[in-house]
């Protein structure tokens, strides 16, 4: 087994922790009417999307998310959040470095031995979430549980969900897919973008991923025999079919949303075995992206 297969397999026993631990939490994590910024890299990034589409969904404030590069330097909010699983990230610790003193940071990362430990106001550890794997599976979805939970929109179905995600077949033929679309509707777009990129870097996969009312527009003309398309949520009426009617495989996900994205992990993974890649070696990858020199 793969770092990779055992750390995505162990994603139900870890969200039921953060949930549990949400609330010890609560005063490093956002408090209603604040406005917030999460920020991530890469995976984190995506992350960050979602819990900024939830947490202002929820009526709990205004919320942005941002990779760590792109902050708008002008723009003030109350707390930035930022999710870092190394703790090392040189674009992640360059942002906090700035708004020290500016405005209240917190990081939630799964390695208390790192720079960002001193680097943010508030830290949030996830230890038991760590991976040795360069490819970021239960991390982010243990990250992503705790604010949902925080926010009061994790339950037990999105355990049990996780738990069928693991065991039950992927659809036939998906795995002999050769172009792979996500699609996503609200909080659920940052998780399609999430398994685009797990299908890249895992299996070397072509993958895109859109808002679902955005596919029409132009993406659906390159669907057909050979494309699956997994919608992450409810899907736009009538985009079933019209896919369908492209000849392409049509991935209905039924499951939570976050579990429908442990089981596109399970395909990267998947994929990667049938093309004779190994997940635990993603090309031109490393496990943080530490930059030489870097300055502010």
């Amino acid at each position: 087994m793969t770092h990779v297969e055992d750390e995505l397999t162990s994603q139900p026993e870890c969200w039921t922790r953060a949930a549990a631990e949400a609330d010890g939490h609560g005063g490093a994590l956002p408090v209603p009417g604040e406005r917030v910024a999460i920020v991530g890299c890469g995976t984190s990034y995506f992350m960050a999307q979602s819990v900024a589409a939830l947490r202002e969904g929820a009526g709990q404030g205004e919320t942005d998310a941002f990779a760590a590069s792109e902050f708008p330097r002008g723009r003030s909010y109350d707390r930035v959040v930022a999710l870092t699983r190394s703790g090392t990230t040189t674009e992640v610790l360059e942002l906090l470095g700035r708004l020290r003193g500016r405005i209240r940071t917190t990081a939630i990362t799964a390695d208390p031995h790192t720079p960002v430990m001193a680097a943010a106001d508030d830290v949030v550890v996830l230890d038991y979430a760590d991976e040795r794997s360069v490819v970021q599976t239960r991390f982010a979805t243990t990250a992503l549980t705790l604010l949902r939970a925080h926010l009061g929109l994790h339950t037990e179905a999105a355990v049990t969900d996780a738990r069928t995600a693991l065991t039950k077949p992927l659809p036939q033929g998906l795995v002999d897919c050769t172009q792979f679309t996500f699609l996503g509707r609200g909080w659920t777009v940052g998780l399609a973008n999430e398994a685009g990129l797990k299908m890249r870097e895992a299996a070397l996969s072509w993958t895109e991923a859109y808002p679902a009312m955005e596919y029409r527009h132009g993406p659906i003309s390159i669907t057909t025999r050979g494309t699956a398309t997994w919608m992450f949520g409810e899907a736009p009426e009538g985009l079933a079919e019209q896919v369908r009617g492209t000849g392409a495989l049509w991935v209905d996900g039924g499951l939570d949303p976050l579990a429908e994205l442990v089981r596109a992990q399970r395909l990267a993974v998947a994929v990667a075995a049938a093309r004779g890649l190994d997940p635990d070696r993603p090309r031109h990858l490393t496990r943080s992206v530490i930059l030489a020199g870097a300055q502010e």
